[in-house]
């Protein structure tokens, strides 16, 4: 579901009352908990996180007139998406990721390559989602996505 919000408020205030205040809470988390560097931006309908043109100018390889994406948010039709690339590319993050989600939640970790995906608002890890923003840095993430993905 690509929202055609313009700010990230706005699509916060689009959201179904149920997904609202989910969805505040984890952008908050994101913006209060993301190492320096990484900027707010609408990207493809969702919430994203960047390194801006400023830091790496090269931008997206798959689109250059792009910044380079790190994370989205998205609210989709059956649950909110956090898309975080660095868990896609760093199997050590991964790893950490899955182990400590089975100390937060008692649910079974619904996640695809880049995609956790969180059916039921009362059983997002927001400590876990706070903490997991804190592990890659601006720089890190540069080095890694160049390393995965440029050739």
């Amino acid at each position: 579901m690509q929202s055609k919000a313009l700010t990230p408020q706005e699509y916060l205030s689009n959201l179904p009352e149920d997904r609202r205040e989910a969805m505040q809470k984890l952008r908050n988390i994101l913006k209060n908990n993301l190492p320096e560097g990484f900027e707010e931006v609408l990207s493809y309908g969702m919430l994203g996180f960047v390194v801006p043109h400023s830091i790496y100018a090269k931008g997206y390889h798959c689109d250059p007139k792009l910044p380079l994406p790190f994370i989205n948010l998205a609210s989709q039709k059956n649950f909110i998406a956090l898309y975080h690339m660095g868990i896609y590319v760093d199997n050590s993050l991964l790893e950490w990721f899955v182990a400590e989600y089975l100390k937060h939640c008692k649910t079974k970790l619904d996640m695809g390559k880049s995609c956790i995906r969180f059916k039921k608002m009362d059983d997002i890890p927001f400590e876990l989602i706070a903490e997991l923003a804190t592990k890659v840095s601006v720089n890190d993430w540069i080095t890694k996505y160049e390393t995965a993905f440029k050739k």
